[in-house]
């Protein structure tokens, strides 16, 4: 397998199909206020006015009835003549302000991400497909095809479609999907066959099979998922939701007994002061950002290029426990190599490598091809020849065997030490005393030891290599900082496990892992309570990633993989959860934060308009007005026009997130009350202040 480093594009062709990855980086960096965002955002904060979607936001909801209550009242005292026109417009126009600027949030977040829908709608190109049907090739439109067609793919074409190489190999250049320019290799049988629509082939040929009709393919669904206009709460946000919905209640209660009150101090205190005081109570701040916070995750996430099927998938990443790692393809390179065969006592090693080869013919995997060569490189022009005739036993997840049934009535198997001495036992045979040595010996070294058998007999052991991705022990290192606990999950034996655990630095693995044992230890680590994440590529590692509460597919894995997991890395790179769970964290984080400095504000607040409302009635509420607030009506209207502005220049704190550190759950909770909790109390004061002394210039109130 090809390495991602920034090698030439070895066809010249250039990148087609998806925006790459530094395009969509370009767009996350640029300015949230661009102007065509912000247009389309402050024309969907007015649709969103429907009292049906502002339903599903109660602060903001609270906030739009009482902008309505009050416009009614207003238009009523405009009517009758009553005094005190100009207070309750400029209520009445601050409330309705405070409920669009926080439908602006949400629409903003949401006009991000169909941004970059539009701009793959822009690129999708509709492809002609070359399909193969009872040996004939005929020439339609992708958009034609159906699951299950088989199509052709030569050097310069389009990939038309979503599916599987399900005959030969390629070099193909996936840099429309994840940016870099290092062609990747395809190729049938294996966990590296999964190609996706849009990508090209720079080499050879290949014969796709179509594994999603059109209109649900890879770019369909990253088109819908990422205009992000159904998204699903998280049960954090949830909670949240109902906390303030609880916190908007019973500021409502208190709220409508202050009338009763100021009637028996025999104050009459207007509807629409009522109204802006429990506006200002309320945490309006944060109700009008949760869900511009909960969309900019997902926006997030695909600018890092992982396509999240859910916001649910991010804000879980921040919370993640244990981390479960396919070994193959994921911390190793993958494409393991023979280099040398050692044959057991009595055996020549010729006829080991003949044998080795024979059992190989079947296999087209990297792996079984490099037994072949290795074979052909030792036996020379007595290396044997493929027989049509050979019935092909092939590689399974249970039996971890595959090899040839010759028409000479001869069984050979190669397959992994445990599942080959099955083998024999099931067929009578002897192991050798020495096998278990070699295979030890190999395993020892962090390579993978395959035992070769014919008929009845062990022959000895085929050595692959396989090689750590560049980085990973790092990567590791920062995993393990975060407080992630990462489990390696290998069909391996438990001696090349524990080599390849050792140099990757892992904190523990699973050896002879069947699709069952992952399933198992993920059903286990979830009963004792921790949240475990994913990463695979491989049909095998389907079940796993679908019980994990992250599951991450690689996209050079197969489409049951991703099909299966509820993230998918475009870039294939096994160290991209560290950006998947900073992103988590920061979700975590910024919805605390905003949180934080929302309740903060209620405080200044209060202190601001309760002194006011009752300080004719009691005198003695005026130690109360440490803000010194000019008037009982510029200190409510102080208030009010705080509490709207200040969501505005919230937006680019909810979208981009607060700065991620990894802290500990006090630390960071230190940090929340220092800076946004201080902040809270202390920004209210000086911008309430401030506002209060523009208004009594004015003379108006």
């Amino acid at each position: 397998m090809m390495n991602n480093s920034n090698t030439n594009n070895p066809a010249g062709i250039p990148a087609v199909g998806l925006p790459g990855k530094a395009e969509r980086r370009r767009a996350r960096n640029a300015s949230i206020f661009e102007a065509s965002l912000v247009r389309a955002a402050i024309t969907q904060s007015f649709r969103m006015l429907n009292p049906v979607v502002m339903a599903r936001n109660p602060v903001m909801f609270i906030t739009e009835v009482g902008a309505v209550l009050t416009t009614i009242i207003t238009v009523y005292d405009a009517s009758t003549g009553r005094p005190g026109l100009v207070y309750n417009l400029a209520v009445l126009l601050i409330l309705w302000l405070t409920v669009l600027f926080s439908n602006f949030a949400e629409s903003l977040a949401e006009a991000r991400g169909k941004a970059q829908a539009d701009t793959l709608k822009r690129t999708r190109q509709n492809t002609v497909a070359n399909r193969l049907r009872d040996g004939k090739v005929t020439q339609l439109n992708s958009d034609e095809l159906q699951e299950g067609d088989l199509v052709v793919v030569s050097v310069g074409e389009l990939i038309p479609g979503d599916g599987e190489v399900f005959e030969g190999v390629a070099m193909v250049d996936e840099s429309a999907i994840t940016g870099e320019s290092a062609p990747v290799v395809r190729e049938a049988g294996g966990d590296r066959s999964g190609v996706v629509g849009g990508t090209r082939v720079i080499s050879d040929r290949i014969v796709v099979k179509i594994t999603v009709s059109a209109g649900n393919s890879f770019l369909d669904r990253m088109i819908a998922l990422v205009e992000g206009a159904v998204r699903q709460k998280t049960p954090n946000e949830l909670a949240l939701t109902v906390t303030l919905a609880g916190l908007t209640l019973a500021f409502l209660m208190v709220t409508g007994t202050l009338w009763p009150i100021g009637r028996y101090f025999g104050i009459a205190i207007p509807v629409p002061t009522l109204v802006a005081l429990l506006v200002c109570l309320i945490p309006t701040t944060i109700g009008a950002l949760l869900s511009a916070i909960g969309l900019a995750g997902m926006d997030r996430a695909l600018s890092a290029n992982v396509l999240a099927k859910s916001g649910k998938a991010v804000e879980l990443a921040g919370d993640i426990d244990t981390l479960l790692l396919d070994k193959t393809g994921t911390i190793t390179m993958g494409n393991r190599q023979a280099t040398s065969f050692t044959a057991v006592n009595g055996v020549d090693s010729r006829h080991l490598a003949r044998v080795a080869m024979e059992a190989s013919f079947g296999d087209q995997t990297p792996e079984g091809r490099s037994i072949v060569t290795l074979g052909q490189s030792i036996l020379g022009g007595e290396a044997p020849s493929e027989t049509a005739e050979a019935e092909v036993i092939a590689f399974s997840a249970q039996t971890r065997l595959s090899g040839l049934d010759m028409p000479d009535g001869r069984q050979l198997r190669k397959g992994a030490g445990d599942a080959v001495r099955k083998y024999l036992a099931d067929q009578g045979g002897t192991i050798p005393g020495e096998l278990q040595a070699i295979v030890d010996s190999v395993a020892r070294k962090g390579m993978t030891p395959l035992v070769v058998a014919e008929a009845d007999r062990a022959l000895g052991v085929v050595e692959l290599s396989d090689v750590l991705k560049p980085g990973i022990t790092d990567r590791f290192m920062r995993l393990r900082s975060m407080g992630l606990r990462v489990v390696m999950v290998t069909g391996d034996n438990p001696l090349t496990a524990a080599e390849i655990a050792r140099q990757s630095g892992v904190d523990d693995y699973i050896a002879e892992a069947k699709p069952e044992d992952k399933l198992q230890y993920i059903r286990q680590e979830q009963q004792k309570g921790r949240l475990v994440a994913m990463m695979g590529d491989g049909t095998n590692d389907a079940p796993a990633l679908a019980q994990a509460d992250i599951g991450v597919a690689m996209n050079s894995g197969t489409q049951a993989a991703k099909e299966a997991g509820n993230m998918v890395d475009l870039d294939s790179d096994p160290t991209k959860l560290i950006e998947i769970i900073e992103i988590g964290k920061q979700l975590l984080m910024t919805r605390g934060a905003l949180t934080t400095f929302s309740i903060a504000n209620d405080v200044a607040k209060y202190f601001a308009i309760i002194p006011a409302m009752f300080l004719l009635a009691i005198p003695g509420l005026r130690v109360l007005n440490i803000m010194g607030l000019a008037t009982p009506g510029s200190a409510i209207l102080s208030a009010l026009i705080f509490n709207a502005i200040i969501i505005p220049m919230l937006i680019p704190i909810a979208i981009r997130g607060v700065k991620y550190r990894p802290l500990g759950a006090e630390a960071l909770l230190r940090s929340n009350l220092l800076v946004y909790g201080v902040g809270g109390v202390l920004v209210p004061f000086v911008g309430i202040k401030l506002i209060d002394m523009l208004l009594s210039i004015t003379g108006l109130f």
